[in-house]
């Protein structure tokens, strides 16, 4: 490394590239954005009023089919598979920058449709295409904008016409709005414009984003190197390689199934109709509660950022968490078996929720996709990524599609009832990581891919004494297991 590159280069001198970050990590916060107001507007009157029907049974006097309930929310997730499907596909051809002006397009298109039609087929329009847009600029940390959302639906709810619904749904604009413009005054990607060849725009680009002094020569030499080797190893591996020896079969079903665990806990069907199900439950101010139980979220997610490094347990942290969140769900279906909407009953769900939305925010879901990554083998994370989001996707899309069923009055009206069925679902996911998610706390990824390749079993990872002895697939390696409870450090070598 140059004399350059080692020197100490603070934040500030890197003020340029931290700017065109977090323009761009704008794209997570629309995608919550949008899930925090739709989960709002079907609890809102007004909303229902043009999307819904009459119905003096229940608390709002409106209602919505169930029907469209779950197509409203799961077009959404059907058009972010299809297209974060196609997503790599779309930025390596067409660059970055390009990728997320169209997806902008798509979320003006979009919500100016829905804020416009009084078609429940029109909402349907824009609820996929939005889906498409925001596949585009997803990631994985939407929640912050779902707060947001929950509290742009809270003071808009008070409204008595279709602004009540309009003007959550403008909210949607501004991110788009400003990444929009900030796409202007930044360079596109440097290392996509170094795949493509064009090596004098990656090093134009590498000059905006890097401070004065670093050795831009150097930086763009190693990322060409990078990219060859990466496109060696891509010529070389494929989907069928996930599954060709017992080794990356074993890493492959343990990271996709650690990744998409977090499904069973029943987490889409609060995020998306998590404003609805208070409503029903007739549960004081839905959208105060469903705003504290969204913050609460953040406060948990912020919390265990702090900590994960310190008490960083996946096996106890994960098998926790779907206690708690099965026990919690466990409560309130009992509760509304026994006393259904009580004013103690209601104070119950609303207790419940909380600690289901900690636990899953702290114990579950950062850890399932801390473990994802850890578990799958190296050289072929992005595929087992690539399945692992497929999956996962498919579960997000059966979830909101199916819940309305059992949840609304106007189907099987189970209501918090539907608890039960996530019970068994966190209790399954309890005992899958119980007997198969191994613990790599604090390992590295030679002594993880030792480990594999030793058949260690998962319950043994976390006292597994690693020899150094990284093997090659196919070749033997030579394990020693410092079982629990001995002082030696000794134990069976076992082949």
């Amino acid at each position: 490394m140059s004399t350059d590159q080692q020197k100490d280069w603070s934040w500030r001198d890197h003020w340029r590239a931290l700017l065109a970050m977090a323009l761009v990590s704008l794209s997570s916060f629309q995608y919550g954005v949008d899930f925090g107001i739709i989960g709002g507007l079907q609890a809102m009157v007004p909303f229902l009023q043009v999307f819904g029907v009459e119905d003096p049974s229940i608390p709002l006097g409106y209602n919505i089919p169930s029907d469209r309930q779950q197509l409203i929310a799961s077009l959404m997730v059907l058009g972010a598979f299809l297209s974060s499907g196609s997503a790599g596909f779309t930025a390596g051809y067409v660059g970055r920058k390009l990728s997320l002006w169209v997806a902008c397009v798509g979320v003006f298109v979009s919500t100016a449709l829905m804020q416009a039609t009084t078609s429940i087929g029109g909402l349907y329009a824009g609820r996929l295409i939005i889906g498409l847009a925001n596949g585009l600029l997803m990631t994985h940390s939407q929640l912050y904008g779902s707060l947001i959302g929950t509290i742009v639906d809270n003071f808009a709810a008070k409204i008595t016409d279709r602004n009540a619904y309009i003007i959550p749904l403008g909210i949607v604009h501004i991110v788009p709005g400003l990444l929009v413009i900030g796409l202007f005054f930044i360079p596109e990607s440097p290392r996509w414009l170094a795949a493509r060849g064009e090596l004098g725009k990656a090093e134009k680009s590498l000059r905006w984003l890097r401070p004065e002094g670093w050795s831009i020569v150097q930086e763009l030499d190693d990322m060409k190197t990078a990219l060859e080797a990466e496109a060696r190893l891509e010529s070389s591996v494929g989907y069928m390689d996930l599954f060709k020896n017992p080794i990356d079969r074993r890493r492959t079903t343990v990271a996709v199934c650690a990744l998409t665990s977090q499904a069973a806990s029943g987490a889409m069907f609060v995020i998306s109709y998590g404003t609805y199900f208070f409503e029903m439950a007739n549960v004081g101010n839905a959208f105060e509660n469903a705003c504290i139980l969204t913050g609460v979220g953040v406060a948990a997610l912020l919390a265990t950022a702090l900590l994960i490094t310190k008490f960083g347990r996946r096996r106890l942290m994960m098998i926790t968490g779907f206690i708690l969140c099965g026990i919690s769900q466990l409560i309130i279906a009992i509760i509304y078996t026994v006393h259904p909407n009580t004013e103690s009953s209601g104070k119950a769900l609303v207790g419940m929720s909380v600690l289901y939305i900690i636990a899953y925010n702290s114990m579950v879901a950062p850890y399932a996709w801390l473990s994802g990554g850890e578990l799958s083998s190296q050289r072929l994370r992005s595929h087992t990524f690539g399945l692992a989001t497929g999956i996962g996707f498919f579960f997000a899309w059966l979830t909101t599609f199916t819940a309305p069923y059992f949840i609304n009055p106007d189907s099987l009206n189970w209501g918090p009832k539907y608890g039960y069925i996530w019970t068994g679902a966190c209790a399954a996911a309890g005992l899958w990581i119980f007997f198969f998610l191994p613990e790599v706390k604090d390992r590295t990824l030679e002594e993880i891919d030792e480990m594999f390749e030793a058949q260690v079993p998962a319950r043994k990872f976390r006292n597994y004494r690693c020899t150094g002895n990284h093997a090659v697939l196919g070749e033997k390696t030579r394990a020693e297991y410092v079982e629990e409870g001995t002082g030696s450090g000794e134990g069976d070598t076992k082949a």
